[in-house]
C-alpha cells in the first residue's frame, strides 16, 4: 500500500468508528499533501525522515506514510483494521443485504469532508447501485447550504461524474430545510428536478408540540417530498452533546407519511438513532414507508447503515416496505409519482 492510500485508508476507518473530527481531518489532509508530490520529492523526504516539516503532515501521519513506503503495514492502521473486521454492530445482516444504495449523504459542496466523486467510489466499493447526494439547503448557512444557483451547478457536476461511473448513479438529491411554516427551503421547480427530497427539520426545534405537528404535516404534503429526515432531532451522544427529542403527534405525522407515500427516515448516525423505538414501532403499525439511511458525512460513516439495518431487522420491517431496497428503475419511478 502507497504512503497516500494508507493514510486515506486510516480516515476511512477513522470515520466508519465516528472518531473526533479533528483526527479524520488530519489524515485526510496528510493524504491529500502528499498527493500533490512528485514521486521522487515524496521519496526524498521520506530517505531524510523530513515528512512531517511539510504543511498538513504531523507526526503521526508521517509515521504511517513512512511505513506504508517501506512496504510494512503501519501499526497504527493495523490496529484499526482489526476493529473493522467485523459489521459496526451484530444482527442487521439480512436486511443490509436487501439495500440497493442510500439515500441521504452529504458532500463537500456543504458540511461533509470529502468530494462526491470519494463518496461515490466508496459507494461502489460498498456494492451500492445508487447514492443520494442531498447536501443541505440555503438556509442552513452553518453547514454551507447550497443556493439555488450552486444547486444548479452540482447538478452538472453530477450528471459528468454518472457519465464516467456508469452503471452506479448518482441520484441528485437535497436536504431540504423544513421551515417554521412547513414550506421547504428552495425553490419549488428546482426540487422538481431532483431524483430526490429529504425534508428536515433543523431550527425551532423546541416549538410547540400543535405547532411542530403542523410545521411537519405542511412539508410532508409537499409532493416534491420523498423522505421525511431524522423526524425528532434528537442527539444521544457525539461532540455536538445531546438533544432532547422535538415534540409532535406522531400519530398525526406518521399518518401523513404513509398519506403522501413520503418514507420514514432511519436514520443510522449512532448519535440520533431516530426515530426511537417507540416511534419506529408506531411507524411500523401505521403501514409506513422507511428509508435507511447514513446521512453520512464522510466516506467512513457509509458504513453506518450497519446500526439502522439492526433496528429494522430487530422490528421484522418487511422488505417491501423499504424504499432503497428497490432497483434504481424502480426508486426512480416511486420518487416521481405523486400519492394519489
Amino acid at each position: 500500500m502507497d504512503p497516500v492510500s494508507a493514510l486515506e485508508r486510516v480516515a476511512y476507518l477513522l470515520e466508519r468508528e465516528l472518531a473526533e473530527t479533528h483526527r479524520v481531518k488530519a489524515f485526510r489532509k496528510a493524504a491529500r499533501r502528499l498527493g500533490t508530490l512528485q514521486p521522487t520529492e515524496l521519496e526524498d523526504h521520506i530517505s531524510a525522515g523530513t515528512l512531517a516539516t511539510l504543511p498538513d503532515v504531523g507526526p503521526r501521519t508521517a509515521a504511517v506514510a513512512s511505513a506504508a513506503a517501506s512496504g510494512t503495514t503501519p501499526p497504527y492502521l493495523a490496529e484499526i483494521e482489526d476493529r473493522a473486521q467485523f459489521p459496526l454492530v451484530e444482527g442487521g445482516e439480512t436486511v443490509r443485504s436487501w439495500l440497493r444504495g442510500d439515500l441521504h449523504a452529504h458532500s463537500d459542496w456543504s458540511d461533509g469532508g470529502s468530494p462526491i466523486r470519494e463518496m461515490a467510489e466508496v459507494a461502489i466499493a460498498a456494492g451500492h447501485s445508487y447514492l443520494a447526494l442531498t447536501d443541505h439547503s440555503p438556509r442552513l448557512t452553518v453547514a454551507r447550504g447550497l443556493s439555488a444557483e450552486r444547486l444548479r451547478q452540482q447538478l452538472e457536476a453530477v450528471a459528468n461524474l454518472n457519465a464516467e461511473l456508469a452503471p452506479f448513479h448518482i441520484l441528485t438529491g437535497i436536504e431540504v430545510d423544513i421551515l417554521e411554516d412547513g414550506t421547504l427551503d428552495q425553490d419549488a421547480d428546482l426540487l422538481a428536478e431532483l431524483d430526490v427530497v429529504v425534508a428536515s427539520v433543523h431550527s425551532k426545534l423546541r416549538m410547540d408540540a400543535t405547532a411542530m405537528t403542523r410545521r411537519m404535516v405542511t412539508a410532508i404534503a409537499d409532493p416534491h417530498v420523498d423522505v421525511l429526515g431524522h423526524c425528532t432531532g434528537r442527539l444521544i451522544l457525539g461532540g455536538r452533546g445531546t438533544r432532547p427529542e422535538s415534540q409532535f403527534d406522531a400519530e398525526i405525522v406518521f399518518e401523513a407519511c404513509r398519506r403522501f407515500d413520503v418514507a420514514v427516515e432511519v436514520n443510522s448516525r449512532p448519535e440520533r438513532r431516530d426515530p426511537p423505538t417507540r416511534l419506529l414501532d408506531l411507524a411500523d403499525e401505521m403501514g409506513c414507508l422507511f428509508a435507511i439511511d447514513t446521512d453520512a458525512h464522510a466516506p467512513g460513516q457509509l458504513d453506518f447503515l450497519d446500526h439502522g439495518c439492526e433496528r429494522v431487522q430487530r422490528q421484522g420491517i418487511a422488505r417491501e416496505r423499504i424504499v432503497n431496497a428497490l432497483g434504481l428503475d424502480d426508486l426512480l419511478a416511486w420518487t416521481a409519482t405523486p400519492a394519489s
